[in-house]
């Protein structure tokens, strides 16, 4: 269930009781003062009700806890209806629709979204100097395209627009990116400097971030389409739309209590996926992968709670550059949360890699529920093909792919006794 929507509407919901009963209580105060001698306590009761439901209206749009509740709202809104229109590329149209979808969510006055050399969207005020296909005119964009930096622009010289459009006084420029290439910028203008917040710059670097993000994602599910079905299945394991959707619920739901920590985890989010992208086809160094596990398990202990949730991570010194195939480590971190995790209690997870001799033992143990023996013969079979199973026979397909037919990987585990999952690796050391 989504919490943040269901506190929404309930929100609206009150808001639209207490304006019910101020507009009640101001007529009966009309009606009792034409006729004060047949409605005069009516009088006092209504101007009662009347100043409590004022107050209560103001009290609820400016507490900043209810601001930041409504923001959250918005951004999680804004999350899903983006991350749709993306399914289908960073076009025009893309551009265009995601730009009326942010316009009334953010406060801004104008809403743009450019590639490298063109408008690809605008909506608001000004649209019609800014029609879609033309060129990038303002200075700062360009600077923004070649340096990936954030700019805040406070005068209309800055802004670059035409003499016609004159209700637009300031700006924020944020770069879009795909994996660590600028493809594009997103930009918001508004009416006058003063309206630019610390809050709007946030939620702009947030939104440009989180864009990034989605436009990584889909661009990688079309490069998968090219892949060799071994990499096609070890990315699948790493996208996929509730771990997707769980982070941005969490992440939405901090913006409310430790907006800190939501903006550290929306970056930290970003950084995931570009990384994501950037190890889909090479050989990576293990502290690398093993960092983007610490990576993905932060995000799983901001869902959960330090309370459930604990890693361990212990690696040989001299095996932090030893080059391993990519999505090694983290699927079976992945598979842990998701299948081990007890009812109760707290789950811990170990990650430790040790050398003996040329060969290589990397594992993943953890203290939660387990399985039986016939649970642990299908992950491993040939047969396996969905679930855990499409994972762990991919691990082990490209172990002996990498490593020969020696190399292996074993899984020891007992109900209730905890899982430990061992990859072998034969001579990973001869080349070093």
């Amino acid at each position: 269930m989504n919490i943040l929507g269901v506190k929404g509407n309930y929100a609206k919901l009150l808001d639209l009781v207490l304006f019910a009963a101020a507009t009640v209580s101001a007529a009966a105060i009309v009606i009792a003062t034409a006729k004060p001698d047949s409605f005069g306590d009516m009088n006092v009761f209504a101007g009662v009700t009347f100043t409590v439901c004022v107050a209560l209206l103001i009290y609820l749009h400016l507490n900043p806890d209810s601001v930041r509740a409504r923001q959250s709202d918005t951004i999680l809104k804004i999350a899903s209806e983006t991350l749709a229109c993306f399914q289908e590329g960073l076009s025009v149209d893309t551009a265009q629709k995601v730009c009326k979808l942010l316009l009334p969510a953010t406060g801004a006055h104008a809403v743009a979204i450019t590639d490298k050399d063109h408008i690809l969207g605008y909506a608001g005020a000004g649209e019609e100097s800014s029609a879609a296909g033309s060129s990038i005119r303002t200075k700062a964009t360009h600077a923004t395209l070649e340096d990936g930096q954030i700019r805040v622009l406070h005068s209309p010289s800055e802004i670059g627009f035409p003499d016609s459009v004159k209700h637009l006084r300031a700006g924020i420029i944020v770069p879009l990116r795909r994996g660590e290439a600028i493809i594009g910028t997103l930009k918001f203008y508004y009416r006058h400097p003063s309206d630019i917040t610390e809050t709007q710059v946030a939620l702009a670097e947030g939104l440009g971030e989180l864009m990034s993000t989605q436009i990584a994602a889909v661009e990688l599910e079309q490069q998968t389409k090219l892949a060799t079905t071994m990499e096609l299945k070890a990315l699948q394991s790493q996208i996929n739309p509730h771990f997707l959707f769980n982070t941005i619920n969490t992440i939405a739901s901090l913006v409310r209590t430790d907006p800190e920590r939501a903006r550290m985890l929306l970056r930290e989010f970003a950084i995931f996926y570009r990384r994501t992208l950037e190890n889909s086809e090479d050989l990576v160094e293990l502290m690398r992968e093993v960092d983007q596990t610490m990576r993905y398990f932060t995000f799983e202990i901001a869902r959960f709670g330090e309370e459930r949730l604990f890693m361990d991570v212990e690696v040989e010194p001299g095996l932090e550059d030893l080059m391993v195939p990519a999505f090694m480590v983290q699927p079976l971190v992945e598979n842990a949360v998701r299948h081990a995790m007890p009812q109760e209690g707290k789950l811990t997870i170990k990650v430790t890699a040790r050398s003996e001799g040329d060969d290589v033992y990397i594992s993943v143990a953890d203290d939660g529920i387990g399985m039986d023996a016939e649970q642990q013969r299908k992950l491993l079979s040939p047969e396996a093909s969905k679930g855990l199973g499409i994972a762990m026979k991919n691990i082990s397909e490209r172990l002996t792919g990498y490593y020969g037919t020696e190399s292996c990987m074993e899984v020891e585990s007992l109900p209730g006794n905890g899982t430990c999952v061992t990859m072998f690796l034969k001579d990973a050391l001869l080349d070093d």
